[in-house]
C-alpha cells in the first residue's frame, strides 16, 4: 500500500496537466503545475528521479506556474536516439525544450539537475534567474561519503557489464534501491520516511534501459557545478543542506562565491532531500528569491 504524501492536500488545490514535446529526436514528457503566471520556472530532477520528486516543493509553491520535465530516459520521456546521454547532451536537450515550451523562463535543477541546468545555462540557455537545490558543488567521489560513489562506480559498472537481463534487475533492486534511501534520508519523522522510501520505490527505478541509466550516473558523478559557475551572470539561489553528505556545506558555500552574483540558503537537519524533507523552506526561499507574495490558502 502506497504511504500517503505529507503534502497531498496542498498539491491536491494545483492544477496539474501533462503533455508531451519532440526534443532531439525523443518524446519528453513534462507536466504545467499551476495557473497562468508572470513567472513561470523549468524544474529539472535529480539522477534517478522524476517529475514527481519535486512535488512537495511545488505544494508550496501554488502561485507559479511550473513546468517539469523527466529527463530523457527516465520516467515517461523516452531516451534521445542515437545519442550518448552524458553532460553535453542533457544541457542541449534542455536549452531545446525551454525554446520549445517556455522561452526566457526561470531555470531549477535539483542535485544532477543542478548540474544540467548549470551547463545549459552557462552554454547559452536564457534565462533571468537560476535556482539550485541541493546543487552539487564538489566532486562527489570527494565528499564526506565519497566511499559510498566509489562504490556506487563499481555497482553500476558491474549492471553495465553483467547479461542485460541480470544487469538490469541488478540496477532495479528493490533492497538496493532502500538501502539508498535509508542513507539519504536524515528526518526522524517515522512518516515522512515512510513517504520517502515508497517514493524512492516506485520512482527510483523507473528508468528506459541500463545504457541511459549507466551514461547518465557517469555525468552525474564527472561533472559538478562549479565548473560553470564564472560563466553565469544572472542572479542565482542556492539552497544548500547543512547535513547533505554528497557536497559538505562549506564546499557550497565556496561554490555561492564562483559565481557574479549569487544568494546562499542553508537549511539545518537536512541532508540531499531538501525536496522531500524540508519542501517548505526551500519554497519559502525561491518565493523571496523570485519576490513572489505568498497566496492565500484557497
Amino acid at each position: 500500500m502506497p504511504a500517503p504524501s505529507p503534502y497531498a492536500d496542498r498539491l491536491s488545490r494545483i492544477p496539474i496537466e501533462r503533455h508531451e514535446v519532440e526534443v532531439r529526436g525523443g518524446r519528453t514528457a513534462y507536466w504545467v503545475y499551476g495557473p497562468e503566471s508572470a513567472t513561470t520556472v523549468i524544474a529539472v530532477h535529480g539522477f534517478r528521479g522524476e517529475h514527481h520528486g519535486l512535488e512537495p516543493v511545488l505544494a508550496y509553491l501554488p502561485e507559479i506556474r511550473v513546468i517539469a520535465p523527466d529527463l530523457p530516459g527516465f520516467g515517461e520521456s523516452a531516451p534521445l536516439p542515437g545519442r550518448t546521454h552524458d553532460l553535453e547532451e542533457y544541457a542541449q536537450w534542455l536549452r531545446e525544450f525551454a525554446d520549445a515550451v517556455a522561452p526566457g523562463a526561470i531555470v531549477l535543477g535539483h542535485s544532477f539537475g543542478s548540474i544540467v541546468a548549470s551547463a545549459a545555462v552557462a552554454g547559452g540557455l536564457e534565462t533571468p534567474r537560476l535556482i539550485l537545490i541541493n546543487p552539487i558543488g564538489a566532486p562527489a567521489l570527494e565528499g564526506p561519503k565519497g566511499i559510498l560513489t566509489k562504490l556506487a562506480v563499481l555497482y553500476y559498472g558491474l549492471g553495465a557489464r553483467l547479461p542485460a537481463g541480470i544487469g538490469t534487475a541488478l540496477l532495479r533492486n528493490g533492497m538496493i534501491v532502500r538501502g539508498m534511501s535509508i542513507a539519504m534520508a536524515k528526518t526522524k519523522d517515522p512518516d515522512l520516511r515512510r513517504f520517502i522510501h515508497d517514493q524512492h520505490d516506485t520512482y527510483f527505478s523507473d528508468f528506459a534501459d541500463r545504457d541511459v541509466l549507466r551514461d547518465a550516473f557517469v555525468a552525474s558523478v564527472s561533472h559538478d557545478v562549479r565548473a560553470f559557475a564564472p560563466d553565469i551572470d544572472v542572479p542565482v539561489l542556492l539552497v544548500a543542506a547543512q547535513q547533505d553528505d554528497i557536497t559538505p556545506i562549506e564546499a557550497e558555500r565556496h561554490l555561492a562565491t564562483l559565481f557574479a552574483d549569487a544568494e546562499l540558503v542553508e537549511i539545518a537537519d537536512v541532508g540531499h532531500l531538501i525536496h522531500y524533507e524540508t519542501p517548505a523552506e526551500a519554497a519559502g526561499a525561491i518565493r523571496r528569491f523570485l519576490r513572489v507574495p505568498v497566496a492565500r490558502d484557497r
